[in-house]
């Protein structure tokens, strides 16, 4: 694994990797038969001129931008991580921003960042379980964001009948092309500017089952089981790897 590493770290191997992923969610996408529920929720945002927080799972990730209008500016809070930056170079092709960090670690600069975003009428998305996880359990960065910005939390997940669960930290939902794929948007999430820290554990539980219950009905809508919150970190779930001899 070290020599994929040091490939990757290669900009030009890089830059091309990004590029096959984009193209693959092109293909994904172009081939697949989908359907939108509940686009009229972004639409009457983005008609009134209101910039939201876009939160999705970060298992999810993959095809949120065929999802996004490309006419509306959105930064996407991705992590400095190797891996972080192979997503925000892909979904560049796409005419997406990122946002380098993640609201945990080194979350200060991150959070300023998405809050300037918003003040200025910009659109920001976050996956509240990353970068470490675990998977769909929601931390309490995107609250912090939601009241310091006065922005509404939208949350939004997709699911294609054709996939593979990967075992992953994020239980990555992986889509196959010539499929059967749905985008469920939800309600909108109001985070008082005034909360306590009961209120917030509130806010972060709602946002939690909010994205879950969309997620789970995406699943349902394509045919699939629902897929579980996950138990372990990225850190967690790489040193268990090691341990059976597979990391």
């Amino acid at each position: 694994m070290e020599w994929l590493k040091r490939v990757l770290r290669r900009d030009g191997v890089r830059r091309f990797l990004c590029w096959l992923v984009s193209l693959y969610i092109r293909l994904v996408r172009a081939t697949g038969a989908w359907t939108v529920e509940g686009a009229a929720i972004p639409a009457a945002f983005h008609a009134a001129g209101r910039p939201f927080i876009l939160a999705f799972w970060h298992g999810r990730l993959l095809m949120m931008p065929c999802a996004w209008p490309r006419r509306v500016p959105i930064h996407m809070l991705i992590s400095g991580h190797r891996d972080g930056r192979i997503i925000a170079d892909a979904v560049r092709h796409f005419g997406i921003d990122s946002i380098a960090g993640s609201t945990t670690a080194g979350g200060s600069g991150a959070l300023r960042g998405m809050v300037r975003h918003l003040n200025a009428g910009e659109c920001v998305g976050i996956t509240p379980d990353g970068p470490d996880g675990p998977a769909m359990h929601a931390s309490s960065g995107i609250v912090a964001v939601a009241r310091l910005a006065g922005a509404s939390i939208v949350p939004l997940a997709y699911a294609t009948r054709r996939r593979r669960i990967l075992g992953t930290w994020d239980r990555f939902h992986l889509p196959f092309p010539f499929s059967r794929g749905v985008f469920i948007w939800g309600e909108p999430i109001e985070v008082p500017v005034e909360l306590d820290d009961v209120g917030a554990e509130r806010c972060r539980a709602l946002i939690e089952r909010r994205l879950n219950a969309i997620t789970a009905e995406a699943d349902r809508r394509v045919g699939r089981e629902r897929v579980s919150p996950g138990t372990l970190s990225r850190q967690a779930l790489r040193r268990m790897q090691r341990q059976d001899g597979r990391g």
